[in-house]
């Protein structure tokens, strides 16, 4: 066998969750902790090894990847080029950003920045996120409410945006965010842990800059009108999971039973459903909840069954 079906990897953080994801996964005994860090090989911002994958057999997934790196990610890869979670937000989290890579490159020794997008796995009725500024917002301005952390100013300036079970949203860096309580997504992302905190008192939290300190970590921060058909052109369509934009970025795609998989590194979140992941070297049954991990050198693997299965990876 070469797929890996991975335990869950549930580092602590700072918010509440609220019991989905061992619902989800149907593992009563897990954590009550609100992320599953899935085929990790990046670890939290200033806490390694906390957010590390470690392999059924006890590997750390990086030193395995750094010991084989072409039997996991082929020939053409350096890295993973990517990071999934399992996300369950038992309340709203705080409202924050993430920097691009041009702003990564230059002030924290990253050629990734961490664009995101949003799969949602299941949500409570009127469940939304906040995305974006809905006007222009001046830099002093912004600077004033983090200082002061005027939480409901910066709120009422967002969009906020109604979202449910299947929705797909892309999350570019430099975009302020929030994610509404009452919602279990799938999140992929680039492979860093770099955000900026813009509301974090009520979070027993004393601030998040990166330690850039806020005058230079707030100009990450895209303050411009979102309208809602820029907002619209940050979903995908019935064609294709998420729009091009996320191409440069990461690779999304729901997929089903009958489905081949074209050989690559990739995480592989079965969101509904029962069935098998067949291939040359592998035959593992599949249901709801499962997370694996797929190395270049299990070749092309087939979706048989009644299941739907989200596959991530990096842009090709």
């Amino acid at each position: 066998m070469t797929v890996e079906v991975l335990p869950a990897n549930q580092p602590e953080t700072f918010y509440r969750g609220a019991g989905r994801i061992a619902e989800f996964r149907n593992v009563p005994g897990l954590p009550d902790r609100p992320e599953d860090w899935v085929g990790s090989v990046t670890s939290r911002f200033g806490l390694a090894p906390s957010g590390l994958s470690t392999l059924a057999d006890g590997r750390v997934l990086a030193e395995a990847i750094a010991a084989d790196p072409r039997w996991w990610l082929g020939p053409e890869r350096a890295d993973t080029g990517v990071l999934v979670k399992l996300l369950d937000a038992g309340q709203r989290l705080p409202l924050h950003v993430h920097p691009d890579r041009r702003f990564a490159t230059a002030h924290l020794a990253s050629p990734y920045g961490k664009t995101e997008a949003w799969v949602i796995v299941s949500a409570r009725p009127g469940a939304y996120v906040h995305l974006g500024f809905a006007r222009d917002v001046e830099a002093a301005e912004l600077a004033g409410w983090v200082d002061g952390q005027k939480t409901e100013a910066m709120l009422a300036a967002t969009n906020k945006i109604p979202v449910a079970a299947g929705d797909a949203i892309l999350c570019p860096a430099g975009l302020p965010h929030a994610i509404g309580d009452g919602i279990l997504l799938v999140e992929v992302q680039e492979p860093t842990d770099f955000s900026v905190l813009l509301e974090y008192e009520g979070f027993g939290l004393a601030g998040g800059h990166l330690g850039l300190g806020y005058d230079l970590a707030l100009q990450c921060v895209d303050r411009g009108a979102w309208t809602p058909s820029r907002l619209d052109e940050l979903r995908g369509t019935p064609a294709r999971l998420l729009p091009e934009a996320a191409d440069e970025f990461f690779a999304v795609r729901r997929l089903y039973g009958g489905e081949r998989l074209e050989r690559g590194f990739s995480v592989l979140v079965v969101v509904a459903g029962e069935g098998r992941l067949i291939g040359d070297k592998d035959d593992l049954s599949l249901r709801r909840g499962d997370t694996l991990l797929v190395p270049y050198a299990a070749g092309p693997v087939l979706l048989d069954g009644q299941v739907e299965v989200i596959r991530l990876s990096a842009s090709a």
